[in-house]
């Protein structure tokens, strides 16, 4: 991956990062399920009008905004007003970078190379320690359903690569009218449908500025070059960067919201860290072979194998 789009997928972590604190606020004004359908009709207006309709078929942009819009979105935004903390909800999530990686080897023939695979266990080990030493920042119900959201992004990364989409962002904008009306009944069945109405004529100030926030910068913005990436490279290289969300996530959550970080959470970023180093290295040497490749350079050989290392990463297929 080139180092600009390794910079992408950083400010992308980042952007994701403070989302966590911009639902938070949200969700002080408003029900979940209606925040997260808020977010997705922003998402979709007026901009349906002004960019093309995706490449890619009709069920594929159906399937996109039902398990990322509904699915994810809609179970994550649940968890956070069911007792997630929105630290540790940012952590759980990263679940996905694993489940993403597996879901492609064994949906798409993806096959990830050991580095990457062993840079994702490794932050997974980070996630899970600051799992189990956080205790008293979640409940029961918010932790599973984070973990839930965690399961449907990851299908929705694999949605986004087998669709086989040339216009990420159109993908992005159209899939958007999906997940409103369904989130919508979801709500009125919930909250019931006098709460629903009452939260959107009601609307505040903080609750429009996490409505914009989490439409704009982190759907359009941050998915925007998130679905972008993932369809120049493959999931395999691009999902690991998602463990970095956390670690802007616990800071943003810890300046904003006065959530404690402590030493493990600490111990914790630093693991995740590692993790990725171990992608973002393997990405860089793949990238140099390709080159050598392209060049007429012979690729290196690996001392004392006697045998070329392939000059390809077989996870881009």
């Amino acid at each position: 991956m080139k180092a600009s789009h390794r910079l992408l997928a950083l400010l992308v972590a980042a952007i994701w990062g403070v989302n966590f604190v911009a639902i938070e606020l949200g969700l002080r004004d408003l029900p979940p399920l209606v925040l997260t359908a808020l977010r997705f009709v922003a998402a979709a207006v007026p901009l349906v009008f002004l960019v093309p309709r995706p490449s890619a078929r009709l069920r594929y942009v159906v399937a996109y905004g039902l398990v990322l819009g509904v699915l994810k979105f809609g179970a994550l935004f649940t968890a956070l007003a069911a007792g997630m903390s929105a630290g540790l909800a940012s952590l759980v999530l990263q679940a996905q970078a694993l489940m993403s990686v597996l879901l492609a080897a064994a949906v798409l023939g993806e096959r990830p190379a050991r580095a990457q695979v062993a840079g994702v266990l490794v932050g997974s080990v980070g996630i899970g320690l600051l799992a189990i030493g956080s205790g008293g920042h979640a409940t029961v119900i918010g932790f599973v359903l984070t973990l839930f959201a965690a399961a449907s992004w990851a299908t929705a990364n694999l949605v986004m690569r087998a669709s086989g989409e040339t216009r990420p962002l159109s993908l992005l904008v159209w899939s958007s009218l999906v997940p409103p009306l369904p989130l919508l009944g979801l709500a009125g069945v919930v909250d019931g449908g006098q709460a629903v109405l009452d939260a959107i004529t009601g609307l505040s100030w903080r609750g429009l500025l996490a409505v914009a926030y989490v439409a704009y910068v982190s759907t359009l913005v941050g998915f925007g070059i998130w679905n972008r990436l993932i369809a120049q490279y493959s999931v395999a290289r691009v999902a690991p960067f998602s463990l970095l969300v956390p670690v802007f996530g616990l800071s943003a959550a810890w300046l904003l919201l006065d959530e404690p970080v402590g030493a493990t959470e600490l111990a914790a970023a630093a693991i995740i860290l590692a993790g990725l180093a171990l992608v973002v290295r393997r990405s860089t040497a793949d990238g140099k072979n390709t080159t050598a490749a392209s060049e007429g350079r012979k690729p290196r050989v690996r001392p004392g194998r006697g045998r070329l290392i392939r000059s390809y990463d077989t996870s881009a297929r």
